[in-house]
């Protein structure tokens, strides 16, 4: 929950304190700027309220690793839910408004989260997970959003250390093996989901590692 509550707040806070010229500047996220990566920001903060409000009555079937598809394509925001987003975004025009829903919504799902019994279950996706690891999965979607948002904004605040560790812990339950100690755990995250291609050294410790390479959560 703590992870959960760090990592989301400092994701709101970061986008807080954009400018509104930064909103029209490209993000880590193939074909997005930031403004369309804020808008599925939005949409993430509703998907949590959902989820949070549907209560379970059958056992858990996903933990905080299993409940991502996995992929070893990284999307191209070509998908149709992707272009979606995009024309979403161009709607708000006033960056304002859309730092002003992200703050609305998000604070929402921040607060929930916060008065939600972790062991309770909750369904998402046609699955059931408890709540702890339901916001558990959200610490590394959330962690690699900020990194996200600030790759082309020096001035902007990076994730706090522990989000980005606790995401890296996470990362490599997905993944099924530790990455190599020589990454750190902003490059293992950034390499590992193919935000950045990794170096002939790395690439060759990755695979000594028995580490596939890139892994797209969805």
């Amino acid at each position: 929950m703590d992870d959960f509550s760090r990592s989301w707040t400092a994701l709101r806070a970061a986008v807080a304190g954009l400018a509104d010229e930064d909103f029209a500047r490209p993000s880590g996220c193939a074909g997005w700027l930031v403004r369309d990566l804020v808008c599925h920001l939005v949409i993430d903060a509703q998907d949590v309220l959902i989820t949070l409000a549907t209560p379970a009555d059958t056992p858990p079937t996903r933990d905080a690793a299993s409940y991502w598809e996995v992929s070893e394509t990284p999307p191209t925001g070509e998908d149709p839910l992707d272009a979606l987003t995009v024309r979403l975004a161009a709607a708000y025009e006033d960056p304002g408004l859309l730092r002003f829903h992200l703050d609305d919504v998000g604070s929402a799902a921040g607060r929930a989260a916060v008065l939600a019994e972790p062991g309770g279950w909750v369904g998402t996706r046609g699955e059931v997970l408890t709540v702890g690891d339901y916001l558990s999965a959200y610490v590394v979607e959330w962690t690699l959003h900020h990194l996200d948002l600030v790759a082309h904004l020096p001035h902007a605040p990076r994730p706090p250390a522990e989000s980005v560790a606790a995401a890296r812990r996470l990362f490599e339950r997905i993944a099924g093996a530790p990455f190599p100690a020589t990454l750190s755990d902003t490059e293992a995250l950034l390499v590992g989901t193919g935000r950045r291609a990794p170096g002939p050294a790395e690439r060759t410790a990755l695979a000594e590692a028995g580490v596939r390479i890139p892994l797209s959560l969805g």
